[in-house]
């Protein structure tokens, strides 16, 4: 009987570890089981701050797409974006912000000046997106640097440092390839990637978590800093959580959203929205669960999802009745328990949040969204109102 008990817990170990593998999560199994303490929702009557972020690869020619069908995925988010939440409104106020990463491989002013007009408005805002193959440092370094003098100069995208005004952007790799991750070295090239995004003005990147991908990092749930490595890919793979020491120099920010495994579902949640992983409150409580935070302000929980909003299966839910009902979800969570609070923010925000966090900022979310970066263009202030 003992035996019998024994060979099955071995199978059923066994189905598990190569749903893992097939999943591309082998790599972080020892990371996740380490994070089992502090892996825990919120509890009744915590002070809680939920800071969520929608990290949008936002590709309009995706598929291949027809000149005239990209325009009309971009039209689409522009036309029902403040129709659909412009009355939401989240603890402070404000109405749902997205964060669009335009793709500079894919750069089409008409379509970022309309995305522009929607940030203008107080709905968003546009960082930078790459996808790039068989590249080398220079070339990248030079890329970079002409997009980001497109989107600030041509656009007035783009946000500054307080400190001392240089023009900053926040980063998600195409393909998932941070840093010549993948383990066939395609779509990416550079070795020691980390290191040019900060050289050429990178504030953060929010391109993880990537499961189920070979790109997938050891590090998970997790704030960090890591350096680039010219001699060696990957170098995000580990690194030191924000608020946990010094900052090192030269590093860059990495800002991950949840992983974890839903039992229930037997699924891996990745924090992903999409047609198949509609947004919902059953959802929200793994992303807490997930313990995505600073060290400093437990309260503060930051959720950085992803998605790639163009495709028209994916608007059917991000600009749909599935989105709607989850910020409804939370208003009615935020009035039904007086110590949850909610608060929209872009990727910006979140890095401002994460540096405030580091710094042992005691105060309110709203005072701290322009902590350390500040928007070229147009200000906090301005809250959508339809």
């Amino acid at each position: 009987m003992i035996s019998a008990v024994i060979i099955g817990a071995i199978a059923v170990a066994a189905c598990v570890w190569n749903m893992l593998r097939r999943r591309g999560v082998d790599r972080c199994v020892i990371p996740y089981m380490a994070q089992s303490r502090r892996r825990r929702g919120v509890r009744a009557g915590e002070e809680t701050h939920v800071l969520l972020c929608i990290a949008d690869h936002f590709e309009p020619q995706w598929g291949q797409a027809s000149a005239s069908c990209a325009r009309e995925r971009v039209q689409n988010w522009v036309r029902q974006y403040p129709a659909l939440f412009g009355r939401c409104r989240d603890s402070d106020g404000r109405a749902p912000r997205h964060t669009f990463f335009f793709p500079m491989d894919q750069y089409d002013a008409g379509h970022v000046e309309s995305l522009a007009g929607l940030c203008r408005q107080g709905f968003g805002e546009i960082e930078l997106h790459l996808h790039h193959d068989g590249d080398n440092a220079d070339n990248l370094r030079r890329a970079i640097q002409r997009y980001k003098s497109l989107l600030a100069g041509r656009h007035g995208l783009l946000s500054r440092r307080r400190s001392n005004g240089e023009i900053v952007y926040g980063f998600v790799h195409g393909d998932w390839a941070l840093d010549n991750s993948r383990a066939d070295g395609r779509c990416c090239g550079v070795n020691g990637e980390l290191d040019v995004l900060g050289q050429t003005g990178c504030y953060a990147d929010f391109t993880l978590p990537s499961a189920p991908s070979s790109t997938q990092t050891r590090k998970i749930n997790s704030i960090y800093y890591a350096k680039g490595n010219a001699d060696h890919p990957k170098s995000h793979d580990w690194g030191v959580d924000v608020g946990a020491g010094p900052a090192p120099s030269d590093a860059l920010m990495l800002i991950q959203g949840p992983l974890l495994l839903d039992w229930r579902r037997g699924k891996i949640e990745n924090g992903c929205l999409q047609a198949s992983q509609p947004p919902d409150m059953r959802r929200l409580d793994l992303w807490l669960k997930a313990g995505v935070r600073v060290p400093s302000r437990p309260d503060w929980r930051f959720v950085k999802l992803h998605t790639h909003g163009a495709p028209e299966s994916n608007q059917q839910i991000l600009l749909g009745e599935s989105m709607l009902r989850f910020h409804h979800g939370l208003r009615r969570r935020a009035g039904a328990e007086r110590n949850f609070h909610f608060h929209y923010v872009t990727a910006r925000e979140m890095y401002n949040l994460a540096r405030a966090a580091e710094a042992g900022y005691s105060g309110s979310v709203w005072q701290a969204l322009d902590y350390d970066l500040i928007p070229a263009a147009f200000g906090r202030s301005m809250v959508a109102v339809v």
